[in-house]
């Protein structure tokens, strides 16, 4: 890696765009190739798992890049952590008050195809155009003021950074912020007033940093929370409940409640009309988000003023019975719900080879509840295959476990490696050298009938050798990560559409 940059150094290619109106393919090499990578971060930060300086480097940088403290006061934020299923509640958060004519900004990680994605304005991830501009700004001006040769943040520490600009600059109503690792010590936490603060589904995960215990990993979560901000939560563990509890308390939290894991009759009535078809987590989930959605709104309600309001009067719905808001718009909520699409969990994607089921299940429980999902939805009599791969000190064999009942044919596991030339493939070659043995390691834990594959190109071309011997379409379990999934969309389905022409 450290050649490679040498070697752009050498050619201009840094210096050139820190002076100049850089381009987006110039962006995303500096992005990928000048920062620290979030796996390198990863290793160091479990030397010094909790560093409280690690929110004053943010604090530092985010002064240097042009905003202060107290403007990013200024931007109004639902906050959302958690283990399992915090990206759909953010997604379906914003869909909802989005639907309800409020602007918003979405930041979320990590991205499928495109980094652009991390970076939503009103649900569309920003321009080329607008990501080149934004960088160039920012990373110039954390670039001029550096007091060492490696002073500057890392690549998840940049794009939050980077997102606040875009989001200030856009005077969105609202932005939905999704976590990255943790909470108490994430970069995103150098917010200091949300309107409210989520908490999804608790499990064990990235426990060399967070802790071996749900209540070490529901202390590092409920981070977030901050006084006078109304907190959320979906039914926990009662050892991961008494944690949130005493810690909204301490942070001194307006409230905190736990929702319903399940929406009610009504809620479902109203769902199914509109389309909506959820099951299990997806509607822990949506109640999650519904909720935080009324609860912003309330508070929006609260500050504006009357003939502001008279803007979306016709907009909402009196719904007493639930007692989950005096305003609602149930039409308009289902809607939202119905439409909103989040590529690469438990989405099924139909080409002419394959059907494709994806989900990018990391944990032990999401991988158990993928398994459940996939036996469920595909066809008994089909040949079924799998591709997997997973990352970072996770237990491959604990993951791989729930899978073995599911018939596959052939088990492919490959690195998180799309195999095709792309300007958003920029990988780090030491961190695929570093997946290809944990993949030879998946080989010998699954035995017989398991393939090695360089990348999903590769994987891809084995399974349509075996699918032209079947008249039958084969189906396709892509699972254990979600880079795998965004490596193979990469390839099937590059704009996201939920649709391929393969």
């Amino acid at each position: 890696m450290f050649t490679l940059l040498r070697k752009m150094t050498h050619n201009g290619f840094l210096n050139r765009s820190v002076h100049t109106d850089g381009s987006y393919e110039d962006a995303v090499k500096a992005l990928c190739l000048t920062l620290q990578s979030n796996a390198d971060y990863l290793q160091a930060a479990k030397k010094h798992p909790n560093d409280p300086e690690k929110l004053k480097e943010t604090e530092k940088y985010l002064l240097r890049s042009g905003v202060t403290l107290e403007q990013l006061d200024g931007l109004s934020v639902i906050h959302v952590a958690g283990t399992k299923g915090k990206g759909s509640t953010c997604a379906y958060t914003e869909a909802i008050l989005r639907q309800h004519g409020f602007s918003t900004g979405f930041f979320s990680s990590p991205h499928l195809v495109s980094v652009r994605e991390r970076i939503r304005l009103n649900g569309a991830p920003i321009s080329q155009l607008h990501f080149a501009r934004c960088f160039w700004n920012v990373y110039r001006s954390l670039y001029q003021q550096r007091e060492h040769e490696s002073d500057m943040p890392t690549y998840f520490k940049f794009l939050t950074l980077l997102t606040f600009h875009v989001f200030l600059e856009a005077n969105v109503d609202v932005a939905i912020i999704e976590v990255g690792i943790g909470g108490e010590l994430d970069c995103t936490n150098i917010l200091r007033n949300p309107a409210c603060v989520g908490v999804t589904s608790l499990g064990l995960d990235h426990t060399s940093l967070l802790g071996n215990t749900l209540q070490e990993i529901a202390y590092q979560k409920s981070g977030i929370f901050k006084p006078h901000a109304m907190a959320f939560t979906v039914p926990q563990p009662e050892s991961a409940m008494c944690v949130l509890r005493k810690r909204a308390v301490e942070k001194q939290c307006r409230s905190l409640r736990v929702v319903p894991a399940v929406l009610n009759r009504k809620w479902n009535d109203v769902l199914s009309s509109a389309g909506a078809n959820f099951s299990g987590m997806q509607q822990q989930n949506a109640s999650l988000a519904v909720n935080m959605a009324l609860a912003w709104m309330n508070s929006w309600s609260d500050k504006s003023s009357s003939i502001a309001l008279d803007k979306f009067a016709n907009n909402f719905l009196q719904n007493d019975t639930d007692d989950l808001s005096r305003v609602i718009s149930l039409d308009k909520i289902a809607l939202a719900l119905a439409s909103c699409k989040w590529p690469g969990r438990v989405q099924i994607l139909r080409t002419s080879i394959a059907d494709f089921y994806l989900d990018g299940a990391h944990t032990v429980e999401s991988v158990v509840n993928c398994a459940s999902w996939f036996k469920r939805a595909s066809r008994r009599a089909s040949r079924k295959f799998l591709i997997f791969n997973t990352t970072g000190d996770r237990n491959s064999s604990e993951l791989l476990k729930p899978l073995r009942s599911l018939d596959f044919e052939k088990a492919y596991f490959v690195p998180n490696c799309a195999g095709i030339t792309s300007i958003e493939d920029l990988t780090n070659h030491a961190a695929i050298n570093e997946q290809r043995k944990r993949c030879e390691k998946h080989c010998e834990l699954w035995g017989k009938d398991s393939v090695l594959k360089s990348s999903i190109t590769e994987a891809l071309f084995d399974v349509r050798t075996c699918a032209s011997a079947t008249s039958d379409k084969v189906e396709i379990l892509v699972t254990g990560s979600l880079h795998l999934v965004g490596a193979l969309l990469t390839v099937l389905d590059p704009n996201l559409t939920m649709t391929s022409d393969l």
